[in-house]
């Protein structure tokens, strides 16, 4: 089977149009909103109307959080570059302008993209248009998302849903989250569902949103629901306890999402990379790619070394995105995508810095932003260590039970 290191012919005028957007819509009020933390970003509602229009007429389909869905039949057996492939693609120059801005996109959130990956057909339509954050990690718990103490107790149509959720990315600006929550704490792993929860609902209270290292245009907000109660039609899923499927109904949704925030990474180092060659160029660095890094100077050596990490993140992130859109089991791909995107935005980031000096620290450009910002995408979504414990499981064929 020949293998394509190319991206997809038929994604790139949708990848080349987001450029432009990042460019010349992201990048100019990029600062202005790292320094201004919680205000809301007004641009973004004109970039958010555009992006509507285009997923009316079908020109952006797929692109964003709400395109991570696994659509056709599992024997299909046409090769497909289908919407998660142009999701990751999109995000990834979304981020090359901005990671807070594109994470404070209305519409775009994560909770899109976990309504996009579980919900049913009617639900996809009920819920269509909504701005979801989500809220998985509480006051108790970190990275382990089997811990979830939130309840999710039935009452007639009804859920009564009680708990707090902290780190809630859009978790004010949001109109609706995306809740997990326990439906029987002695049924363990199991019982763990997600809830759409519309933040008009009594109850919901948004106590406080977090000041950050890094992505400072979006909001990240401390959610307490107090006996919220929401129709039993907003469970997303089935609701049977399935003890024998344990959590693995509702840590699919992360089978979707990690590629995503992968490409977030992908897209905020690719940035670094760019800006630190034209400044190194400026500086009268050399880099060629025709001779070896050994019989270069050290930052260009450095330069090539951190862009060979890129690629294989890169290519990482691709290969989770185009199992998903082909129906095959992603979720060792996916937590690989994740690891290795995410440390290396990170080193690459702070490597840029490093190679640019005086130049790299300081505001005058965007290379100190940059390695703020992409700090949190090897932490959220599951952070370093638990997607390498993810990998180690997968590739040992072990349990959780069994490897901790």
């Amino acid at each position: 089977m020949a293998i394509n290191l190319e991206d997809p012919k038929k994604l790139t005028p949708l990848r080349d149009q987001v450029h432009q957007v990042a460019m010349n819509m992201l990048r100019p009020i990029s600062r202005k909103y790292d320094q201004a933390e919680h205000a809301y970003p007004k641009e973004l509602d004109m970039l958010a109307a555009m992006a509507d229009g285009l997923a009316e007429s079908g020109a952006g389909e797929g692109a964003g959080a709400t395109g991570v869905r696994r659509s056709g039949t599992a024997d299909d057996t046409t090769v497909k570059n289908g919407s998660n492939m142009a999701s990751v693609m999109s995000v990834a120059e979304m981020c090359w302008g901005d990671v807070g801005l594109t994470l404070a996109m209305p519409r775009q959130g994560l909770g899109n993209s976990a309504i996009a990956s579980v919900a049913n057909d009617e639900q996809l339509e009920r819920f269509k248009g909504t701005w979801a954050s989500m809220a998985i990690t509480e006051p108790s718990f970190g990275s382990d998302s089997a811990k979830v103490s939130t309840t999710a107790t039935k009452d007639g149509d009804e859920y009564v849903i009680n708990g707090e959720k902290i780190f809630v990315t859009s978790g004010d600006r949001s109109d609706s989250v995306v809740v997990w929550a326990t439906l029987d704490k002695s049924l363990g792993r199991a019982a763990i569902k997600s809830f759409v929860v519309p933040k008009d609902t009594p109850g919901v209270k948004v106590e406080r949103l977090e000041h950050k290292l890094g992505i400072r245009a979006s909001d990240t907000a401390v959610i307490t629901f107090t006996d919220a109660r929401v129709p039993a039609e907003n469970l997303l899923g089935s609701p049977e306890i399935n003890t024998a499927e344990g959590f693995a109904g509702a840590m699919a949704t992360f089978d979707n999402t990690r590629p995503l925030v992968a490409a977030m990474a992908v897209g905020c180092a690719r940035a670094s990379l760019d800006l630190t060659r034209e400044l190194l160029t400026q500086a009268g660095v050399e880099i060629d790619y025709d001779r070896p890094a050994t019989v270069q100077s050290a930052a260009a050596a450095k330069f090539l070394q951190l862009e060979a990490d890129w690629e294989a993140a890169y290519l990482l992130t691709l290969q989770a995105a185009w199992m998903a859109d082909n129906r095959k089991p992603n979720s060792l791909e996916a937590s690989m995508a994740k690891a290795k995107a995410g440390r290396v935005g990170s080193d690459v980031t702070l490597s840029c810095v490093e190679l640019c000096s005086s130049v790299g620290y300081a505001e005058a450009e965007l290379l100190e932003k940059w390695s703020r910002d992409s700090k949190i995408l090897d932490i959220f979504e599951g952070t370093q260590q638990i997607q390498q414990l993810i990998v180690a499981r997968r590739i040992l064929g072990l349990s959780s039970a069994e490897l901790k």
